[in-house]
């Protein structure tokens, strides 16, 4: 059915539910999975650019770590599934749009995904990622809950 998953996490609980759902799929339909967390950029007011400069390094740094340590939960959960993940993560202001690239870029099939996660006001404010996901995605979308 189903050959290659992507599975966006954020590191929310919710977000990890839903990998396990997705890695479970996976084992069912034979599938290989593609663990993906996209990065939120440091942003600054221009003005105050030459004081942020060590902030954003330090930020960016962090981000990567934190990134990296989320993507290796998946790959743990999907080693000890039996099944093949590869990973990346990416550095944009907008989740859905690097999500749906990634998608395609990796060709996977299925993209399997929380209902929301950690976007707080941002998602009552320009709407949840999610939403954003299934408007643009070209291929199926699994909301879990």
């Amino acid at each position: 059915m189903f050959k290659r998953i992507l599975l966006p996490v954020d590191g929310s609980e919710l977000s990890m539910h839903a990998v396990k759902l997705g890695i479970e799929l996976a084992a069912t339909c034979q599938a290989r999975v593609y663990a993906f967390h996209v990065v939120q950029p440091f942003h600054t007011v221009a003005y105050m650019a030459d004081m942020l400069v060590a902030t954003e390094i330090s930020y960016t740094e962090e981000a990567a770590q934190r990134a990296e340590g989320y993507l290796e939960e998946v790959r743990r959960a999907a080693g000890e599934a039996g099944i093949a993940c590869d990973s990346s993560y990416l550095i944009d202001d907008r989740a859905y749009h690097a999500i749906v690239q990634t998608a395609r870029e990796q060709h996977c099939d299925l993209i399997v995904m929380a209902s929301h996660g950690w976007r707080g006001m941002t998602r009552l404010l320009l709407g949840s990622e999610t939403h954003k996901v299934l408007l643009e995605s070209e291929i199926p979308v699994l909301i879990c809950r």
